[in-house]
């Protein structure tokens, strides 16, 4: 049975909220979600959108982290990563800043939100979840039909 898995709404100013309390652990898998600046939809270009994609296969080539799954939204990402080493604020944050710098300008809002999975979360179904958002969010009629997105398991 395929658990209901609901994204969080990221508001202005809870960037420090969304820090309380934050720690990283090796080996475990977070949903990361992280929004443009006044939710602006700069990945709505297909080569902004595509260079994030980049980003993240190359972090992940670094031995920093696994991505499992991910989706970039026009104007939000949705992260699924399994930790290797070093701490999830550091890795999220080299992400941001290097898409930032590669596009030649601020990109994101500060702070991501973060949510430590179980290890009874069924993680295949969560992914489904992650990569089915522009089908939610009317941009396609299947998900095959969204470039910016992969999961390990699909």
């Amino acid at each position: 049975m395929e658990k209901d898995f609901h994204m969080p709404e990221i508001r202005k100013g809870s960037s420090r909220l969304l820090r309380k309390g934050r720690f990283s652990q090796s080996g475990q898998i977070y949903l990361v979600t992280t929004a443009t600046l006044q939710r602006r939809k700069v990945f709505a270009d297909f080569e902004a959108a595509r260079l994030l994609v980049n980003i993240l296969r190359i972090e992940s080539a670094s031995g920093s982290c696994k991505t499992l799954a991910f989706v970039v939204m026009p104007d939000h990402l949705h992260w699924l990563v399994q930790l290797e080493q070093g701490a999830l604020s550091v890795v999220v944050g080299r992400v941001k800043s290097i898409s930032a710098k590669r596009l030649g300008r601020p990109v994101w809002q500060d702070g991501f939100h973060d949510r430590a999975l179980r290890s009874d979360d069924d993680l295949p179904a969560l992914a489904r979840y992650v990569v089915t958002n522009p089908l939610r969010a009317g941009l396609v009629k299947r998900v095959g039909l969204y470039p910016h997105w992969d999961a390990v398991w699909l």
